[in-house]
């Protein structure tokens, strides 16, 4: 069985217009791309200290007037465009936000797309963010535990309770539920402790831009927390980025990937189908690629 091919949206002014946002997401699906992912930043501070860990500058591309669009609400707009490859946030910065409210809009897109969500959250890196937005960046990580718990609860139980210690709240009704009864939840991040929630937790693991031997840590670090979970550690799918070269792709097929993700071109509109075209192909050279019926 071959690997699926997912794409992660270009942030930029591009992203936000309607006509662009609705091409990349009807040529990814004709092309055959398996999913659609979209990031978050609700702000972007001018000026912080945090250092982006995803370049080796440590600053986020483009600084932070590039337009990031809130990924539900895109992801909203091209399931209406779409009919059938999955949609992915990847990630949503969860410990920012309350997960009653995400699993209410979760559930809402779900619905409405037919079961094609797949909900990426991770902890963030960025502590200007949170103190902007008065969310607690110290002790997120324990928080996002706990708030992948009452989102779980929040799809499945017909009567909602959450004991704390961070979501606390008494019995609670939240409709719509997910088409499926729950939504596949992936964690994103490339440190060991993103990894070992995966393995607790998660439905996936997404490491984000990590490779090679951080690739092969990261993934023994969520086998092996599955495992004492007491979980198949074959259960939490990775998600990688798409190799790019044979040395990368001999790592992925090693670890066992399921699914790859590449970059979108920052092209207009009128190119963009020739170029994911060629994005694919190149993914073809080097995998064995599993195309969505």
């Amino acid at each position: 069985m071959g690997v699926r091919v997912g794409i992660m949206f270009a942030n930029g002014a591009r992203s936000a217009e309607p006509e662009h946002a609705a091409g990349l997401a009807r040529h990814a699906e004709a092309a055959g791309y398996e999913s659609l992912w979209a990031v978050q930043h609700v702000v972007v501070p001018v000026q912080h200290d945090s250092r982006y860990p995803y370049s080796d500058s440590g600053t986020i591309p483009g600084g932070p007037f590039v337009a990031v669009p809130e990924p539900l609400v895109w992801l909203a707009f091209v399931a209406a465009v779409t009919t059938r490859i999955r949609l992915a946030t990847g990630v949503l910065i969860l410990p920012q936000q309350h997960p009653l409210l995400v699993a209410k809009q979760a559930a809402t897109l779900d619905r409405l797309c037919g079961g094609r969500l797949l909900l990426g959250v991770g902890a963030g890196w960025l502590r200007e963010e949170f103190d902007t937005l008065d969310a607690v960046f110290d002790g997120r990580g324990p928080r996002l535990d706990e708030a992948i718990g009452v989102m779980r609860r929040a799809w499945a139980d017909r009567v909602v309770v959450s004991a704390g210690p961070a979501y606390q709240h008494g019995p609670v009704a939240v409709e719509p539920k997910p088409v499926r009864g729950t939504i596949p939840v992936v964690v994103g991040g490339h440190t060991a402790a993103a990894a070992r929630r995966a393995g607790r937790l998660a439905d996936g693991f997404f490491p984000l831009d990590s490779r090679g031997d951080d690739l092969r840590q990261l993934v023994r670090e969520v086998r092996a927390h599955a495992e004492r979970a007491g979980r198949d550690p074959l259960s939490v799918e990775i998600s990688a980025v798409a190799p790019r070269d044979e040395a990368d792709a001999a790592v992925l097929l090693e670890l066992g990937v399921t699914r790859v993700i590449v970059n979108a071109p920052h092209v207009e509109t009128a190119l963009m189908a020739e170029r994911l075209a060629e994005r694919l192909a190149h993914v073809r050279g080097l995998l064995p690629v599993t195309v969505p019926a």
